[in-house]
């Protein structure tokens, strides 16, 4: 067997393995997006039945929401990997790092983020988002909320072999998930006022492939660091 064909078998038996892991722990599903229909539901509840303020902040109160529930998942990423010693092993294979982590990464946010755009269009009704908004939140979502967890991957693997960690990593990405939020967040707000949103749509884009290129090494780097402190 061929390098690249010894590759491809060990990512595809590597996504296997997290995948049923992932149905086994069924919990960590359920838990981002719960807490993502609770913020949308009590903001639409707090705002009184007037749809005006709703439409107003509902493409932040959807982003917000979105990266709060990505900040949740986080600190699963690695967690049961390094407790039964799988990611020792992981960081000493032979293979690229990156791609094996990227394939893990990918993983999670099937897990954890594709759940989160099946809710959204309901939830988006909720404030009185009108269909053209919804199909931007889907695609801004679609695009920001990989990139989120990409990054966080970073955050997730310095903090990984610390006892609540998850405080401290959501302290280091909360500053790199701002330009997401923002272009995210205005890509729904400039379609609300009749305007193309594709320049912010372009931003997303472009920050996803940088996440996707920088974001594996750095998360390497990390975990090497955590693994040998």
């Amino acid at each position: 067997m061929t390098q690249p064909a010894k590759l491809s078998a060990i990512l595809r038996i590597l996504f296997t393995r997290d995948i049923r892991l992932i149905v086994r722990r069924w919990g960590d599903i359920i838990q981002p997006v719960v807490f993502y229909l609770i913020i949308i539901i009590l903001f639409s509840l707090g705002t009184g039945a007037d749809p005006g303020p709703l439409k107003t902040i509902g493409a932040a109160v959807l982003w917000v929401a979105a990266l709060l529930s990505t900040l949740l998942g986080l600190e699963s990423l690695f967690r049961s990997d390094f407790d039964d010693g799988s990611l020792e092993q992981l960081a000493l294979s032979p293979h690229p790092l990156a791609l094996l982590l990227l394939t893990r990464v990918g993983t999670h946010w099937i897990a954890t983020g594709l759940p989160l755009l099946l809710v959204t269009p309901l939830l988006a009704e909720l404030l009185y988002l009108d269909a053209s908004a919804i199909s931007i939140v889907l695609v801004s979502l679609l695009i920001g909320t990989p990139t989120l967890t990409l990054i966080g991957s970073v955050g997730a693997a310095l903090t990984v072999g610390l006892r609540r960690g998850g405080l401290l990593s959501a302290l280091i990405v909360l500053p790199l998930y701002i330009p997401v939020l923002i272009f995210g967040t205005a890509a729904i707000q400039v379609t609300m006022a009749g305007l193309s949103p594709a320049s912010e749509l372009y931003a997303l884009g472009a920050m996803l492939a940088l996440a996707i290129t920088l974001a594996p090494l750095a998360t390497g780097t990390a975990l090497r660091i955590s693994l040998s402190a």
